[in-house]
């Protein structure tokens, strides 16, 4: 320890550090090494510290093959969001995953980055532990023409200390008749991945078999106090349906009762100050408005944002309550709900953008380093390309 000082004050001041901070630390002593790695500093560190961070999904080019990353923003006083660093993931690079990207958290500082369902991977952008999931083995049924994936979900179950990834297949069975016509029929399953387990299972539930399923729409984080949210669709119409992560159990909500429909409007199931919310705006016109909705046991409007010009979509909350916002150009804009005021951060998000504010955390993943991984994942890429060929 520190000469001088008390042991307790030692270990308050460094889970107050950021995670780059701690990573040099580690070769002072054998005890500070072994320590940050306990269940107790690392719950601590992410508890008490407040270094949040900024992360933009940006691409070089409208095209298809331009490649993508993130950028990750200073949030420095006086800093006005520049990037300070960019940073390439390998499931990046490959041309045809560059721009079906969703981020999903944080949570605890860990994220999970799905590829079009199909690929799917946890990220902890502070340590910068990446881990690729496994592939599921769980049975479709034989006589299905065709499987898709309609959505995915990533949240926390605090009973257990584990994180979970809940995703949708659809299963397409192709019925002939009348000569050449033929009709679809399809039925749902729901497959829920554990990071302890490190495995797949099957989740049968009511709901699902009465034809809920999930339209995907994500950009903002769905996950609220245990449990992840989704738009879906149902025999009745559109509805919000929310997985209980603990429980491991569906149910469903109704939606606000918003003017214009979804004919005519966006909406946008969020994190709003620990509530769940509904971010509502228009899916025409320069000129849009944005209405935000709280669920608090039945929903309320909590504030509009009336004729903006030159905005396009929500991108999430930052401190204070603020707004950012894409605007048409695809630069960020930054609105203070308290003040009315819109701020143009002079940071071009380029096509698509995503932006993830997450806290530094030290949660490890069961992962490898960036750096191993991209090797690793490119040695999956090039096996599968020889197999293809043989």
């Amino acid at each position: 320890m520190a000469r001088g000082l008390p042991e307790m004050l030692v270990w308050d001041i460094l889970s107050k550090l950021p995670v780059k901070s701690l990573a040099r630390f580690k070769c002072v002593c054998k005890p500070w090494s072994s320590s940050f790695q306990t269940p107790l500093f690392i719950t601590q560190h992410h508890l008490t510290n407040d270094h949040l961070n900024l992360l933009v999904k940006r691409c070089d080019g409208p095209n298809f093959s331009d490649l993508c990353y993130f950028s990750q923003l200073s949030t420095e006083k006086g800093q006005n969001f520049s990037p300070r660093q960019n940073i390439h993931l390998p499931v990046f690079e490959i041309e045809y995953y560059n721009h079906f990207v969703t981020v999903h958290g944080p949570h605890n500082g860990i994220l999970c980055l799905d590829f079009d369902a199909n690929i799917i991977c946890l990220w902890n952008p502070s340590t910068r532990e990446f881990k690729v999931l496994p592939q599921s083995s769980i049975q479709r049924p034989p006589l299905a023409a065709d499987t898709s994936f309609s959505g995915l979900g990533f949240g926390y179950d605090s009973q257990t200390d584990d994180y979970k990834v809940v995703r949708f297949i659809d299963n397409a069975f192709e019925y002939h008749c009348y000569g050449n016509s033929y009709y679809l029929e399809t039925t749902y399953q729901v497959d829920l991945y554990s990071l302890k387990g490190n495995s797949w299972k099957e989740i049968s539930d009511p709901i699902i078999d009465r034809g809920v399923n999930v339209r995907d729409t994500t950009l903002l984080d769905n996950y609220v106090n245990g449990f992840y949210y989704w738009l879906a669709t149902a025999p009745q119409g559109y509805i919000i349906l929310s997985f209980d992560m603990v429980n491991e159990m569906f149910s469903t909500l109704p939606l606000p009762e918003f003017d214009g429909g979804f004919e005519q409007c966006h909406l946008h199931l969020l994190n709003y100050n620990g509530l769940l919310g509904a971010s509502v705006y228009p899916s025409e016109g320069t000129l849009k408005s944005f209405d935000l909705w709280v669920m608090n046991g039945f929903w309320t409007k909590q504030f509009s944002i009336e004729s903006v010009p030159g905005v396009e979509r929500p991108l999430g909350f930052w401190k204070n309550g603020e707004l950012l916002l894409d605007s048409s150009d695809n630069e960020l804009v930054l609105f203070d709900p308290s003040t009315r005021e819109f701020k143009n951060l002079g940071i071009h998000s380029y096509k698509e953008p995503l932006m993830v504010a997450y806290v530094e955390s030290l949660v490890p993943i069961n992962g490898r380093s960036e750096h191993e991984e991209h090797i690793l994942f490119y040695c999956q890429a090039l096996r599968q390309s020889m197999c293809n060929m043989s």
